[in-house]
């Protein structure tokens, strides 16, 4: 679609100067995009991966556990979990990445797993905690990977409707107009050219 312009040489200069910079800034938002895209395929793998790790753990950690508790009294069962030795922390920062904020999970975690005397509890209990401290990290992990493909997922988005918008609205209609205004001066030139032959003629005649 044409822009509405008045058709003079200081216009095609200026439309020109910003032809040029839609184009750079096309490119720009291309070469984002594709960046955007490579670490978002990256990171939908990496998050692949770790879930089916996650999933593949807890499972064991539900099945030791329900082991332990088919072998102890639910009385020592609870007793055994009550006061806890491990303390975990979870500290965020934010990291820049493509003109984003990415959430940054620190994990942090002391004592030992087990908070329980051994002689009235099962193997199977020591196996569950142990394999749940192991997969904590790896939790921690995956949640913070999930959120940066969220957020990533929203940046390309935002970027593919400007390189669209760039691409098939403003950059043709620049173009569009630039050649409406070159066509317009030239007319006016042929037409001064038509004008100043005739007052020739009329000169040579006279």
């Amino acid at each position: 679609m044409r822009i509405s312009v008045n058709p003079n040489r200081m216009e095609l200069l200026r439309l020109r100067k910003r032809l040029l910079l839609a184009r750079r800034g096309h490119k720009l938002l291309k070469d984002k995009q594709e960046e955007l895209m490579r670490r978002f395929l990256e990171l939908v793998e990496e998050a692949r991966r770790l879930r089916k790790e996650v999933e593949e753990k807890l499972g064991r950690v539900y099945r030791n556990f329900l082991l332990a508790r088919g072998v102890m009294p639910r009385e020592m069962l609870e007793a055994a979990l009550m006061f806890p030795k491990r303390k975990i922390e979870i500290t965020t920062q934010l990291i820049p990445v493509m003109n984003l904020r990415l959430p940054k999970l620190d994990l942090s975690q002391e004592g030992e797993f087990d908070c329980y005397g051994f002689a009235e509890t099962s193997g199977d209990l020591d196996i569950s905690l142990s394999l749940l401290s192991e997969t904590v990290p790896s939790m921690v992990r995956l949640s913070e990977v999930e959120k940066w493909i969220e957020l990533l997922a929203g940046e390309i988005e935002r970027t593919r409707r400007r390189v669209n918008a760039l691409e098939y609205i403003l950059i043709p209609s620049l173009e569009e107009t630039i050649s409406y205004i070159g066509m317009k001066l030239n007319e006016r030139e042929r037409g001064n050219l038509t004008r100043l032959m005739k007052v020739k003629e009329l000169v040579s005649a006279g």
